[in-house]
């Protein structure tokens, strides 16, 4: 394992992306352990790309404009969705709202619907990963995987520290009705733009 791949993971799971907000929204809107959940199924949303890039399923994707146009539109329609319900959910912040939580799996599905719809993953692992592995090794299959688990730990971490972030300022921001309606706002725009930036993704 390479510091070049420790450094160009880092600057990938921490630049802000849809795992990145939802996590934000989820310790905003329900405290730290909400937090914990949505990074949980953030990172396990990986899973399904990393098995993508290993059996060669992403290169049908980087191949096929049919099937990365599908995937890629699925997840532009489900961004705009949480944004929708973001905006339209005016008790999302209210802390004195009557309790209507998600359910830790309801909390690990959307997470994990969110990084499955973006084939912009699959890529990224099929064409970083074989960067940092020697594809003459014999072992090359373990160091991928070994890699893989790495990003994901790495993703996991990050993404906790994030929500941790967002579940400390929670009731200072969230106490202010008009900071509450911004949020909403902001949230369900940031939602909109990273779909709107998923739709005019090249592969």
């Amino acid at each position: 394992m390479s510091l070049d791949f420790l450094v160009t993971s880092l600057i990938v799971v921490a630049s802000p992306g849809t795992g990145v907000l939802y996590t934000l929204a989820a310790g905003l809107s329900r405290g730290s352990r909400a937090s914990v959940v949505a990074a949980f199924g953030c990172t396990l949303g990986i899973l399904p790309h990393m098995i993508a890039a290993i059996v060669g399923l992403a290169a049908v994707l980087y191949t096929s404009a049919i099937a990365f146009e599908t995937i890629k539109y699925l997840g532009v329609a489900y961004l705009i969705y949480m944004g929708w319900r973001t905006l339209k959910d005016k008790d999302v912040f209210d802390l004195a709202a009557p309790s209507r939580e998600r359910s830790a799996l309801r909390l690990i599905v959307s997470a994990v619907a969110v990084n499955v719809l973006n084939p912009k993953l699959s890529l990224f692992f099929f064409a970083f990963l074989p960067q940092f592995v020697d594809a003459a090794a014999p072992d090359r299959l373990e160091r991928v995987l070994l890699l893989s688990a790495i990003f994901m730990l790495m993703t996991f971490v990050v993404f906790v520290g994030y929500g941790f972030f967002a579940a400390a300022v929670r009731r200072r921001v969230i106490e202010r009705p008009r900071v509450i309606t911004w949020l909403r706002r902001c949230f369900a725009a940031a939602f909109a733009l990273l779909g709107l930036r998923l739709a005019f993704a090249e592969r």
